[in-house]
């Protein structure tokens, strides 16, 4: 049972370690945003190619009566946060119950 247990506990970290590349990854996006970046820079695409399918599904769903603030890198934050909080740390306690 020992080797289910290391199992899920690589899984949880993989997966703790991916989601905290993909926040700071929106955070860098959202920083961009607020000036006027190349669009033609290689950094720049790659931050846009990553995060628009995420960052897009969420724009469509907020209704446009919040103006020109863009949300959604926030909600995807808080996301993020909340499956670290809940699902990775349940593969951990999970983890801990099998040895």
């Amino acid at each position: 049972m020992f080797v289910f247990s290391n199992f899920l506990i690589a899984i949880a970290r993989i997966l703790e370690i991916g989601l905290t590349l993909y926040m700071y990854i929106v955070i860098a996006r959202a920083i961009l945003s607020w000036v006027n970046p190349d669009p033609y820079n290689p950094i720049v695409r790659f931050l846009h190619s990553v995060t628009d399918p995420v960052l897009n599904r969420i724009q469509r769903r907020i209704p446009a009566s919040f103006g020109r603030m863009d949300f959604s890198p926030i909600i995807v934050i808080l996301a993020i946060i909340f499956v670290q909080s809940f699902v990775v740390q349940s593969l951990f306690e999970m983890a801990a119950g099998l040895k």
